[in-house]
């Protein structure tokens, strides 16, 4: 079920802890066939739990804080991207080549929202940069010859599925035998010794260094989490990898934004590395083993370090070493097929629900790791995929009503910063003496030192 039990279970949790959330209910919200309301909300209310959890304990003990969830709060932050404006402007959320596209025996959905992986597409297929020409050669072939055709090329394209044949896959059944959330101990390291933090407001993470290695969604939006908890998350990306300026805008709350090229740059990471408590990664599963960022090799050069992982498709199986985002596996697990039309159009959820549900279970992993760590000490890693919160997802009750629609200003607030007028939705993550908006606008991509403050 997709429910806060179950969230919370798969969390580790103490499952008397649960009555201290309450949720406010607005039926109609990202109305979907499948439990995406409910999905959300679990999600969302595990991680402020998770926070208060972290927080009583910081505070000196005593009551973990009460923990409200309110399908309107949720529903806006699941399409903050939506949301947001840039001195007025409404940001673009997908690009003309990322979208679904006939074959010759169904369907295909593409994903080239980066210059790069729109090149790749287009060498794959052997035409312009074109909507029309891409339209021409992809209805000449199959869906799953295009999928392995375009992914040998460095793209993204996913054939649709339905459910009962991702199941059958050999990457679905992999998928499928993982808990919804991966925990493991590493190590022995001694057990964590927090500072003590106030209550105006209640900061669970305060004081904590977070180092940021991830992008688009998922990740960004549990570091977010994270920076607003009080965290000190630096982002740090390579300087031939731009990130889509709006998509930082979106995620960038909380954060400073550095740059740092891992192969030149070892002598800077090891620096931040010997002092950060967390390290989240988002990168294609293995693509950041070379520079000696696996869990395992982390916690031997920073003993005590929490591990944060997200993939795609997980880090395992055939498909463990291909890249994916929220769009293209929807198609992959029969989302798409379920949501679409009765005449077999392939749909969508009224949300990138993966990313979104995804990264608050992300960010409270590493919350429940860091409270786990006072009384039991040593090095975590936890690790979640946005394939398995799709399983999660279609393991839920099936429905489909009439979507409501819910007035949002309350949800919205507007700041200046270094990237202008922003108009942006605030965190879902609410607890009693909890923050309500971040400490700092975003900066721009790449702008601060990578180095903690």
């Amino acid at each position: 079920m997709t429910d806060l039990a179950s969230a919370w279970s798969a969390l580790g949790g103490d499952p008397a802890l649960l009555p201290r959330v309450s949720a406010v209910e607005r039926p109609g919200v990202l109305d979907a066939r499948l439990p995406v309301r409910e999905l959300a909300r679990a999600c969302v209310g595990a991680c402020a739990l998770a926070a208060a959890e972290l927080g009583a304990r910081r505070a000196g003990g005593g009551e973990v804080p009460a923990v409200r969830v309110d399908d309107g709060a949720v529903a806006t932050a699941f399409v903050s991207e939506r949301h947001l404006r840039v001195d007025g402007r409404t940001p673009e959320t997908f690009a003309p080549l990322s979208r679904f596209w006939r074959t010759a025996d169904g369907w295909v959905r593409t994903h080239a929202n980066y210059p790069h992986h729109r090149a790749r597409l287009s060498a794959a297929l052997g035409v312009p940069e074109d909507p029309e020409a891409v339209a021409t050669a992809l209805a000449e072939r199959s869906a799953r010859e295009v999928e392995e055709a375009v992914y040998a090329a460095g793209g993204l394209a996913v054939a649709l599925r339905t459910p009962g044949e991702w199941a059958a896959h050999e990457q679905g059944a992999e998928v499928a035998e993982r808990p919804l959330v991966e925990r493991e101990r590493l190590d022995s390291a001694p057990a964590r010794v927090f500072a003590p933090v106030g209550r105006d407001p209640l900061l669970p993470a305060a004081g904590l260094r977070v180092l940021d290695l991830t992008r688009v969604i998922a990740g960004p939006v549990a570091t977010r989490t994270l920076a607003l908890l009080g965290a000190d998350v630096l982002r740090v990306d390579a300087p031939g990898l731009p990130e889509i300026a709006d998509q930082h805008a979106d995620t960038g709350f909380g954060k400073r934004s550095a740059l740092l090229d891992l192969s030149a740059g070892r002598e800077v990471f090891e620096e931040l590395l010997a002092s950060a408590d967390v390290v989240v990664t988002g990168y294609r599963p293995g693509a950041l083993d070379r520079f000696g960022l696996t869990p395992r090799a982390l916690a031997e050069r920073r003993p005590g370090v929490v591990v944060a992982q997200l993939s795609a498709w997980g880090a395992y199986g055939p498909w463990g070493d291909r890249r994916g985002f929220d769009s293209l596996v929807q198609v992959a697990t029969g989302i798409a097929a379920v949501e679409g039309s009765s005449e077999g159009r392939p749909g969508v959820l009224p949300a990138q629900a993966l990313d979104h549900g995804t990264g608050y279970l992300l960010a409270a992993g590493v919350l429940r790791a860091l409270s786990e760590q006072v009384e039991g000490g040593g090095s975590r890693v936890v690790r979640v995929a946005l394939a398995r919160t799709a399983g999660w997802l279609l393991e839920g009750p099936r429905s489909g009503g009439a979507s409501v629609d819910v007035p949002v200003a309350q949800w919205l607030a507007e700041r200046d910063g270094p990237l202008g007028r922003l108009r942006y939705a605030l965190s879902p993550v609410v607890f009693e003496g909890g923050p309500r908006d971040w400490a700092r606008a975003p900066g721009r991509w790449g702008a601060d030192s990578a180095r903690w403050v």
